[in-house]
């Protein structure tokens, strides 16, 4: 069973970059797609990004294409959201999740679908101030 730990959140101003990274633990981290997603004060969480399990396709909710990047390093065990033009509306809890992928996957939704990740880290909070 893998597990997660993320860093990197933190404040920082309008336009500014931050990069997290999800740490996993355990021997199969290449087995499962990674995922990023967030929760901000009164809302639900939402997909944010995912990269498949060799990292070979990645897919990105339509409110941070061109701003953030995701990217893994299974050789590490970690996956990185590297987040540039960073705006008030991005401040949120931003928690990494793994779920199995047994075979090539291409759909963007099956990336996207919150609720078939069943392994979460713990959440890291990015504030951007305004």
């Amino acid at each position: 069973q893998v597990q997660l730990v993320e860093s990197g959140g933190g404040l920082v101003q309008t336009g500014g970059s931050l990069r997290l990274s999800c740490a996993a633990s355990g021997r199969t981290f290449s087995s499962y797609a990674m995922g990023w997603f967030r929760q901000a004060p009164g809302k639900e969480r939402e997909f944010v990004t995912a990269i498949s399990r060799s990292g070979g396709n990645t897919h990105y909710a339509d409110s941070v294409k061109g701003r953030f990047t995701i990217s893994r390093d299974n050789g590490k065990n970690t996956v990185y959201l590297q987040m540039n033009s960073l705006k008030p509306e991005d401040t949120a809890v931003y928690s990494c999740a793994a779920r199995i992928q047994y075979a090539p996957v291409y759909m963007s939704s099956w990336f996207a679908e919150r609720e078939q990740y069943n392994i979460w880290g713990q959440g890291t909070q990015v504030t951007v101030s305004s």
